[in-house]
């Protein structure tokens, strides 16, 4: 992929244009612009989020004065002043953190493809997983789709196991290696070959599931995994809906049900423990604190000096480290039970990713992807690198709940350092709603559209720095008409009382649920 877009940029840059290139996260860039540097000298300019406002400014500078042709970096590399640009790259466009948390919430994709308009640019979007959006807009028309249907260098597909934890605990084997993966790390360190563990954690938060049969606790109105509070209850954050914690498996009466808690840590301890001769890397938010920890750990492993490279997502991204020939998957389905109607896809894009680090080099590959659900859709396509079978379960759920991208949904968050203040401004913006529904109800009837309206509730974190929030979240097929609520609403904040103690955001088809 990334020697396609070299191709690319060589042919823009020698048309006279500029180039600019996204990519999701620091962990990135090491490799990348090394890349870069080999190919296009220093011509190229980085921006990231661990540079200093002063080293920020003077590669803005350097851009707007034509000393550069390539501005790599996140998504405020966007913004780039250049005065002639040709070519926007967005890498690995799937990524949530192509998404503004903070207001204005604008997402990377929808700007870049404004600036091309602007600017008379192209726009690449690439990812081996698209975003059920991008796919669906290339399935629609609206963007053109091609297809790399080979590995660099012809690299080998890696050969892929599923073990099912719930039969390794029938076995009496409770440990977080499979005896499988066991013992193919034991024949991977006798052969002096390397080794990537990925622990999923993405959007693991407290959710409570059974090992034994593997069924978790979810929410019977939104779909979405209830999460664990030390209240003793399980709550849904989506409509609010509550249930105790069970101590007994609701499903098959198993004792062995509880909130899962397993950090890259606690794995670290385990592999020494098991493999005391292993060399072993962390590579997680502790270990990568200061600007140059990521490009040590990673570059430290490329060169050989660890056997055993142990990490969350940072470390399935786009790395290209030709030794490694086993990667584990510690938990394949914790991303399943995430409090979030995208679970499946995230699960599905990590699996992918974390089994394409397997065999890049001359040697083949293997990859053991250890799961309470070996049958769960995200699993299997992921293990057969099958998209497209993903893609089409996927949109069904969609439709079938009315999520994006079948749907649209704006979420609207509400803030308040008094309770009673937050709890009434969000009830009287649901009535407001419905009001402006009741008053629009032929449009509806026109489009045969319905909107639905889901709490308000407490946040997935009610209370932030002393701040008391609540959420209502909208669903509509079509946008626009949720841009006119927006408006409605906007307007009624500004001419009610009620809203003074009070901050408003509106976000349009939110990455995270608040």
């Amino acid at each position: 992929k990334t020697e396609v877009y070299m191709g690319i940029i060589d042919h823009v840059i020698q048309s006279g244009r500029q180039v600019i290139m996204l990519i999701p996260e620091i962990a990135l860039t090491y490799q990348t612009v090394v890349r870069f540097y080999k190919r296009f000298g220093n011509r190229i300019s980085i921006l990231n989020s661990k540079m200093s406002a002063g080293e920020r400014y003077d590669q803005i500078e350097r851009a707007k004065n034509g000393d550069i042709d390539i501005m790599i970096g996140p998504r405020s590399a966007l913004f780039t002043p250049f005065k002639n640009l040709g070519l926007i790259i967005i890498d690995e466009e799937h990524e949530t953190s192509y998404k503004s948390e903070m207001p204005p919430k604008y997402h990377a994709r929808e700007v870049a493809i404004k600036r091309g308009e602007l600017s008379n640019a192209s726009i690449i979007l690439g990812s081996a997983t698209p975003s059920l959006e991008a796919y669906k807009k290339a399935m629609d028309g609206e963007y053109e789709l091609f297809r790399l249907t080979k590995r660099a260098k012809e690299a080998k597909v890696p050969q892929v196991s599923i073990i099912d934890l719930k039969e390794e605990l029938k076995k009496k084997n409770k440990s977080i290696f499979s005896d499988l993966l066991r013992s193919l790390i034991e024949d991977r360190l006798r052969k002096k070959e390397q080794i990537m563990l990925f622990l999923n954690r993405r959007g693991y938060a407290g959710f409570v599931s059974c090992r034994s049969c593997g069924t978790a606790m979810k929410c019977p109105h939104c779909d979405i995994s209830l999460t664990s509070h030390s209240t003793g209850v399980l709550k849904c954050h989506y409509c609010g809906y509550e249930i105790p914690t069970p101590t007994l498996c609701p499903v098959c009466g198993s004792k062995y049900i509880a909130a899962f808690g397993t950090g890259t840590q606690k794995v670290e301890a385990m592999v020494l423990k098991e493999f005391p001769t292993a060399r072993v890397l962390r590579m997680d938010a502790d270990t990568t604190k200061s600007k140059l920890s990521y490009e040590e750990i990673l570059s430290s492993f490329a060169n050989g000096e660890a056997d055993i490279l142990i990490g969350t997502q940072m470390i399935v991204k786009g790395h290209d480290f030709a030794g490694v020939t086993l990667v584990g998957i510690l938990a394949a389905d914790l991303s399943l039970y995430a409090n979030d109607y995208r679970a499946a896809e995230r699960t599905f894009q990590l699996l992918a990713q974390a089994a394409g680090r397997a065999g890049r080099g001359e040697l083949s590959g293997e990859v053991v992807i250890q799961t309470y659900q070996p049958e769960h859709y995200a699993v299997t396509t992921a293990a057969t690198e099958d998209y497209v079978g993903f893609y089409e379960q996927e949109m069904n759920y969609r439709r079938l709940m009315k999520y994006p991208p079948a749907a649209h949904i704006m979420a609207i968050l509400i803030q308040s350092k008094e309770e009673e203040v937050v709890v009434l401004a969000a009830d009287l913006l649901a009535g407001a709603v419905k009001e402006w529904l009741k008053a629009h109800g032929e449009l509806f009837i026109q489009d045969k559209s319905s909107m639905s309206i889901i709490g308000p509730a407490p946040a997935g974190i009610a209370k932030m720095n002393d701040i008391y929030r609540r959420v209502l979240y909208l669903k509509e097929e079509q946008y626009e008409y949720l841009v006119e609520v927006k408006d409605f609403l906007e307007q009624y904040i500004t001419v009610s009382e009620y809203f003074k103690k009070c901050n408003v955001q509106f976000d349009f088809d939110p990455m995270n649920s608040y």
